[in-house]
């Protein structure tokens, strides 16, 4: 039975949100599936993702493919780096404390990228809560006949 890591939508009309989900490539869309793995909210500023990374690791290893989108969640939480990782240790490259170290301070370094993002765009926009850009007020000249 072919497999595949998919995004099932659940939210209301133009307000989506999605299920990460593991499914039969028959199954519909928001049809029947096997696990859920993991959320996706991209309406929120960076998108918030919740994804079990160990049972997606299970299923990728188990042959499962991931859709486009899914594939990009993946390599943006470290899933795929990892799965990498464990395999230069099946062929013998490196032991695995030495793949859990690499993929430590990867996700350390990913962690505090993701921060300073956050930070940016939490940080309000100049004239954004007045509705614009700014304004200048312009000195009136003195009328003492002058001019």
């Amino acid at each position: 039975m072919p497999v595949k890591i998919r995004l099932q939508r659940h939210g209301s009309k133009k307000r989506p949100f999605y299920f990460i989900v593991v499914a039969d490539i028959r199954a519909p869309r928001d049809g029947k599936f096997i696990q859920k793995i993991g959320t996706y909210n991209p309406l929120t500023v960076p998108a918030s993702i919740q994804l079990d990374r160990q049972k997606a690791l299970d299923w990728l290893h188990k042959g499962a493919q991931p859709t486009d989108t899914v594939r990009r969640i993946l390599s943006f939480k470290g899933v795929l780096y990892l799965k990498h990782l464990l395999r230069g240790v099946k062929l013998g490259l490196f032991d695995e404390a030495a793949a859990m170290e690499k993929f430590q301070k990867w996700h350390g370094e990913h962690e505090i990228h993701m921060k300073k993002r956050q930070e940016e765009n939490r940080k309000p926009k100049y004239g954004a809560r007045r509705g614009g850009a700014p304004v200048r007020r312009v000195e009136r000249k003195a009328e003492n006949g002058e001019g």
